[in-house]
């Protein structure tokens, strides 16, 4: 990774990423096709109205699987064995713990928040159904995470990848069982998902403890090291308040569709699973950046993440004309597949027509964090989301959408603060840039 040809490095890592990624989401998607499809557009619904919910009471651990990567990145890229090692059992230990919490977190308190989010009346008894099942599976999902997290850094995507083939097919098959044969709704779909996390925990599980080189686990190592603790939380933390404060403003938008009704709820939540097609691919390029980044800054080639800003920029741009051209150019087709409605297809198309307009900013926005974070600055990018996603979205609620408050002008609101958060999450790479080239100069004026 510090060594030849950016672009192909880039892409070489991205895609198993970037593939593992539209895996996870085409098993997502099968969820909702299959309970759209087979059996309502409420149960459809239901299972969007969570997902925004499910993301906030998570997100803040699984930013801390960031910090696993860069710590692992930049010990594998130093060759710091004993580091990796014990980076690896501390992420495991914290990884275990932190799923436990957010289980019992989130089964005490799915049903208030729904309410609180002002939930439509026919769906929120299938949306607490489904969350209640969905959070059993918590502590096999955040293992996963931090455990591919860990195969991520050391330059090894596949496995990660081989493991989401597997479970996802295994999912969809569970899915069509007890939807289809067991006629179960929102609960068959969160049931077959609960059971593929505990799949996917012993697979990759598996990987680490077969593995021949620093990153063995050991269960007789399991533990806490304070050291790699406190380099993780330092680096992941960050990433995973601006992930939470990230979902807390989609909870209040999610708040505000709520209010427009169950068919809306349906047509924002099958749009949002087609556009996140685009949103994993340019998160596949916030991991590589992050990663090579990391390895770089590993191996004091400083001047290559100059290269690495270059490559992924181009990529986000291919990425949203190709993407975000078929997105629209099949847009009808595709959300046509999670529902018979046509109301909610049509619904669903103006979302899509405003949103892939500005998706380049959102690329820019999401990887551009990752190379701040891999030269280890993880804080300012964090806070720059906290002010150009979270306080101008609420900002917009109570201004711009109450003084119309139309659903358009409602979502409106992503694409202006997309644009907003990309510029700043640019100038925060150059000042970081700035930063690491002024320490090493001064570092060789002192010798």
């Amino acid at each position: 990774m510090s060594n030849g040809p950016l672009v192909r490095t880039l892409i070489i890592f991205a895609l198993p990423i970037m593939a593992m990624n539209i895996l996870q989401l085409l098993f997502n998607a099968a969820d909702m096709i299959i309970v759209g499809r087979f059996s309502s557009s409420e149960a459809l619904a239901a299972v969007g109205a969570t997902g925004y919910l499910i993301n906030l009471l998570v997100n803040l651990f699984m930013g801390l699987s960031i910090g696993t990567s860069v710590v692992v990145a930049q010990d594998y890229g130093a060759d710091k064995r004993d580091g990796v090692r014990r980076t690896v059992h501390t992420s495991i230990t914290i990884s275990t713990i932190g799923g436990i919490f957010v289980m019992v977190l989130g089964l005490a308190t799915c049903e208030p928040l729904l309410h609180m989010m002002g939930t439509p009346e026919d769906i929120i008894h299938l949306s607490v159904l489904y969350m209640k099942i969905y959070f059993l599976g918590l502590p096999a999902s955040m293992v996963y995470n931090f455990g591919a997290a860990i195969l991520r850094a050391t330059g090894n995507s596949q496995t990660p990848m081989v493991i989401l083939v597997i479970t996802g097919i295994f999912n969809v098959l569970l899915n069509m069982f007890f939807v289809l044969v067991l006629h179960m709704s929102v609960d068959g779909v969160a049931l077959a998902t609960v059971i593929s996390q505990y799949l996917s925990l012993i697979l990759i599980m598996r990987s680490l403890i077969k593995s021949e080189s620093s990153i063995r686990f050991k269960f007789q190592e399991l533990g806490v090291d304070p050291t790699k603790l406190r380099d993780i939380v330092r680096i992941g933390l960050p990433a995973g308040l601006q992930a939470l404060l990230f979902s807390l403003s989609n909870v209040l938008i999610q708040s505000a569709v709520n209010s427009f009704g169950s068919v809306m709820v349906a047509a924002s939540s099958a749009a949002d699973n087609v556009e996140g097609f685009l949103d994993t691919t340019m998160n596949a390029y916030y991991n590589a950046a992050v990663i090579i980044t990391g390895h770089n800054m590993g191996a004091r080639k400083y001047d290559r993440i100059d290269s690495i800003a270059k490559v992924c920029a181009g990529m986000i741009l291919t990425t949203w004309i190709v993407l975000g051209g078929g997105i629209l150019v099949f847009g009808r087709t595709l959300l046509g597949f999670y529902t018979l409605n046509p109301e909610v297809v049509e619904l669903g198309i103006l979302r899509m027509r405003l949103f892939m307009g500005a998706y380049f900013a959102f690329g820019t926005m999401t990887v551009f964090p990752g190379l701040s974070r891999g030269m280890g600055y993880s804080v300012l990018p964090m806070l720059w989301t906290l002010v150009g996603v979270c306080l101008m979205r609420i900002v917009w609620l109570v201004t711009v959408f109450a003084w119309r408050p139309t659903i358009m002008v409602l979502f409106a609101c992503y694409p202006v603060t997309w644009i907003l958060t990309g510029i700043g999450q640019v100038a925060i790479f150059f000042y970081a840039r700035h930063q690491v080239r002024s320490d090493v100069d001064s570092s060789f004026s002192v010798i």
